[in-house]
């Protein structure tokens, strides 16, 4: 004996193949895409061959982003010292750290530079001149000076900690500046990627500053009373 539900369920299922077969024929349907409009106006209904355009960028974004890969690459530079300068434990560590950080950083820099057809380089003045007259160039915010470079080179153990840790605060307040720079600009700053990029620099640099401060009383000796 069928009961009523046994022809409803048939009939469902049957409907359910019906469906299916009229979604493969006809294909999947096309992306609507929709612009918002502005506030009490209503949305507007876009072409599906609509493409996403990049937020429009100030000199001051692309400045911004060519001068911090230099500033990083720097810092990059001062970390691959510690292996054979020091055997500090928390040193090593944060400087692993620093390094991995900013090294993908550089690289998400380079991403956005590119993606916007800009060079990873920024014309410096006097560069053409560097190599024949041996000035050199503007430096960024915090970079240490050839001569800090070189004396850092030279130095081992707490000697070398302690000039690494000066350094590097030296070297993040100037990265600070820069962020503050760039959003004291007018117009700078907006685009949604450089804007979080920006502030997490900000964020974690100061993290970091706060760590090597305590590392630097740490290891300073008390004066004797």
């Amino acid at each position: 004996m069928l009961y009523p539900g046994f022809f409803l369920a048939a009939g469902a299922l049957a409907l359910s193949f019906c469906s299916a077969a009229q979604a493969q024929q006809t294909g999947p349907a096309a992306p609507v895409v929709v612009q918002p409009g502005a506030p009490g106006k209503p949305s507007k209904r876009l072409p599906s061959s609509t493409t996403g355009k990049l937020p429009p960028q100030s000199q001051a974004d692309v400045d911004f982003m060519q001068g911090m890969i230099m500033h990083h690459a720097q810092a990059v530079e001062m970390t691959a010292l510690i292996p054979s300068h020091t055997e500090d434990k928390d040193l090593r560590l944060l400087g692993a750290r620093i390094s991995s950080s900013q090294s993908s950083e550089i690289n998400f820099m380079k991403r956005w530079l590119a993606a916007r057809g800009e060079p990873a380089s920024m014309a410096m003045p006097g560069m053409k001149n560097m190599a024949t007259s041996g000035r050199p160039m503007d430096l960024m915010p915090g970079m240490l000076t050839p001569e800090q470079m070189a004396a850092l080179r030279k130095a081992k153990g707490a000697e070398f900690d302690h000039l690494f840790l000066t350094g590097m605060i030296q070297h993040h307040n100037g990265a600070l500046t820069m962020v503050k720079d760039l959003f004291d600009t007018a117009g700078a700053g907006q685009d949604a990627e450089l804007f979080n990029f920006a502030t997490d620099v900000d964020t974690g640099q100061r993290a970091e500053i706060r760590i090597m401060q305590g590392m630097l009383e740490k290891n300073t000796p008390e004066e004797k009373q």
